[in-house]
């Protein structure tokens, strides 16, 4: 049967490229990509040639369908988000929805996640983890949001970029300011680094700091009692 392979990516380091990931991507036909420009160092690194089609969130269906005649056609191909699992905050829904409907195969290629490296080290003790990745750069769409999060007593974990981490951290203490929170910066990178405490405490820090660089990770826990 056409096989689809979703193949998860490194958020950083390229060791955390797995095994199977590198010699699945020696046997495509194809890899579509979010960014055929990053995915291509990617292939380069591993010494990896195939042919590469973009398919971001402005084209998910149009490349879709060629990414269907391709499998039609009894190729196999692959699809690659920039940087981390695909789907989670990347592209790629979409385009396993298409696969699946028009009767092919879609296999998963397990690797990097931002999201369970964070919970990982969180040190959160919560039963049950949201995933929401970025919320609204709308202040009142985010506030809204965040007061629906951490209502519902569980964890949660968002992505931001470093222009909003203030910001964020200020919604937050200003609804729950002793709420438990893990902070990861640059994940897998050279400069990686871990915060933990109160929303309050990391706000206090990170002002401190007066800089922020990198993109962020932030887990909530849902346990008052932390």
């Amino acid at each position: 049967m056409a096989t689809l392979y979703i193949i998860a990516t490194p958020i950083g380091n390229l060791g955390d490229m797995t095994y199977r990931a590198v010699e699945t991507l020696k046997t495509l036909d194809l890899l579509a990509c979010e960014d055929t420009r990053r995915t291509l160092k990617l292939l380069n690194h591993f010494e990896i040639r195939l042919p590469l089609i973009s398919c971001r969130a402005q084209n998910e269906a149009v490349a879709a369908e060629k990414v269907i005649a391709a499998l039609q056609a009894g190729k196999t191909v692959g699809y690659a988000s920039d940087a981390g699992t695909p789907a989670l905050s990347d592209p790629g829904a979409a385009l396993v929805q298409r696969v699946v409907q028009a009767g092919c195969q879609v296999i998963p290629l397990p690797g990097a996640s931002a999201f369970a490296a964070l919970v990982s080290v969180s040190g959160g003790r919560d039963k049950s983890v949201c995933f929401e990745g970025f919320l609204s750069p709308k202040p009142g769409r985010r506030r809204a949001r965040l007061q629906e999060l951490l209502a519902q007593n569980s964890g949660f974990v968002l992505y931001e970029s470093p222009f909003r981490i203030l910001k964020l951290l200020e919604d937050l203490a200003e609804f729950d300011r002793d709420r438990y929170v893990c902070v990861g910066r640059e994940m897998t990178k050279l400069h990686e680094e871990y915060l933990r405490g109160s929303v309050e405490e990391l706000r206090s820090f990170l002002m401190k700091k007066n800089e922020q660089r990198g993109e962020f990770s932030v887990f909530v826990s849902g346990n008052k009692a932390h």
